[in-house]
């Protein structure tokens, strides 16, 4: 089984000097010396060295209290996720499963050994707390395959990691005692990089810009390519966050692959849409996966606020156990059934199929055009369709046909707000500003769809009630008060669309 541990450290050069005196730094009083730990790890990764490039480390350690398999994934400049499993000869489902994104159907080998005579010293505080673990290793690499197999390396470097639930502050006072000494910040974010530069031949190292760090959009064709990838990245790095079922991930998915759908769709003059279609078609399907159970839960949510925002004399019957049941109906091995979807062939040939049009994109003549023309048309076309959604809804009365065009309004605005999303490096502040004014509009038609759903609901939830010889007044008290939202909606609808309107400049 795995577990998770959030690491908050800094690398450093070492020199000759050594390391500086801690003690006084922040509410450092006490420097223990805790000795010295061999540690020897293996480092795996594809042969194209997927891993790295997406800056994750796969190592088995041996020595040291945390022997085992280790799994880096980078949060910030300073933070990384580390998820361990127990030593084992074999990796563990668990951490395979986290790479699978990258992985896929390639074979996982061994790159890298690193051999380290870690020197550990414990900053102490009054207490006796510990409040970062600062180390000095001595590293030997050695080159297991790739370019540069045979290589070896050697260096010194000093790692400071905080401890548990201590202020991140004390990392830059140690900094800046370090530099006081005359050690400065490791060029390499971690001992693997380090590991990888110093023993691929020159000859052989790619020339690539640094991670995060796209090329120069130009054309249109340039601008599109660049949302579409950063669609196409986000799909592949929320993967493993899924799979832990953090907080938000499943929703964030979902949002890319409508995001890259969208700009199929908008841009289809920039992208062959015989060649983006079928991919629209699948980024659908796997929507719909991650959307199992997710639409359910925000209307139980929904429902779940309203009844307890009801004085108590309005609440009759057992209605939350009602709601209780509805809402957990189909929820059993749904998490299961999404776990499938992310293992299935279907899937990671979706991901290879991103991958293949990123790389060779199907680009249409109007894709060498100038952004300013070619992209700002766009967006003002899908502009011009929600107008006439929007101006048709608020000319019906209200009732189910206005019901139907406000929520075709609402999936129109979704799409003109990708659109002026896509375009917003390419036509400034204009785009921006109607990516903001789209997304607005988007939430206020989302609050009416959700009372139509919710109206909806408590219907099904009544009928049931009823059937079972329970009281349905509550039912009907909240199906008032959601009619009363809708109309509310409906109510500053033209206000908020004749700001919009006079607002969209692109």
């Amino acid at each position: 089984m795995a577990d998770a541990k959030r690491e908050i450290e800094r690398k450093y050069e070492s020199d000759d000097s050594g390391l500086p005196d801690l003690t006084g730094v922040g509410k450092v009083t006490t420097v223990l010396d805790k000795g010295v730990v061999e540690l020897d790890a293996t480092y795996y990764d594809t042969e194209d060295e997927r891993l790295a490039r997406s800056a994750l480390t796969l190592r088995r350690r041996t020595g040291g209290s945390d022997a085992g398999w280790h799994l880096k994934f980078p949060v910030s400049r300073d933070v990384r996720d580390e998820i361990r499993a127990p030593l084992s000869d074999t990796l563990p489902h668990s951490l395979a499963a986290l790479v699978r994104s990258r992985v896929r159907d390639t074979e996982l080998r061994p790159v890298v050994r690193l051999r380290s005579a870690r020197d550990v010293r414990h900053l102490v505080d009054a207490d006796g707390r510990v409040l970062a673990e600062v180390s000095v290793d001595d590293v030997t690499a050695d080159r297991l395959s790739g370019p540069g197999e045979g290589a070896k390396a050697q260096w010194t470097e000093i790692e400071v990691e905080l401890a548990d639930d201590v202020d991140p502050a004390l990392l830059d006072k140690v900094e800046k005692r370090l530099r006081k000494a005359g050690v400065r910040p490791s060029s390499s974010p971690s001992k693997l990089a380090r590991a990888l530069a110093e023993t691929t031949p020159k000859a052989k190292q790619p020339k690539r810009k640094q991670p995060g760090e796209p090329p120069e959009p130009q054309t249109a064709g340039d601008h599109v390519l660049a949302y579409v990838r950063a669609q196409r990245d986000a799909i592949v790095g929320l993967d493993p966050a899924v799979r832990r079922d953090e907080y938000d991930s499943v929703h964030s998915m979902r949002v890319a692959t409508r995001r890259m759908r969208s700009a199929f769709r908008s841009y289809g003059k920039i992208l062959d849409r015989t060649v983006t279609d079928p991919v629209g078609e699948e980024l659908k399907w796997l929507a719909a996966e991650l959307g199992v159970d997710r639409d359910r839960e925000v209307l139980t949510d929904h429902i779940t606020s309203a009844l307890g925002d009801l004085p108590r004399t309005l609440v009759s019957g057992p209605v939350r156990t009602r709601l209780r049941t509805w809402a957990n109906a189909r929820r059993g091995g749904s998490r299961r059934r999404l776990i499938g979807v992310l293992d299935s062939k279907r899937y990671l040939t979706l991901l290879d199929t991103l991958d293949a049009l990123v790389a060779d994109p199907p680009l249409r003549a109007a894709a060498a055009g100038k952004p300013e023309k070619v992209i700002a048309k766009v967006v003002r076309k899908d502009f011009a369709r929600l107008s006439a959604l929007v101006e048709q809804a608020i000319d019906l009365t209200p009732g189910q046909d206005r019901d139907l065009a406000l929520h075709e309004a609402r999936k129109k605005a979704k799409r003109a707000r990708y659109a002026a999303e896509a375009a917003t490096p390419a036509l400034g502040d204009p785009a921006a500003d109607l990516t903001k004014s789209m997304k607005s509009l988007q939430t206020l038609l989302g609050d009416h769809q959700d009372s139509v759903m919710v109206r909806l609901t408590l219907r099904e939830l009544a009928a049931v009630a009823h059937a079972a010889g329970e009281s349905s007044f509550t039912y009907g008290v909240l199906y008032g008060r959601e009619e009363q939202r809708a109309a509310a909606v409906e109510a500053e609808l033209p206000g908020v669309w004749a700001e919009t309107e006079a607002g969209a400049s692109v």
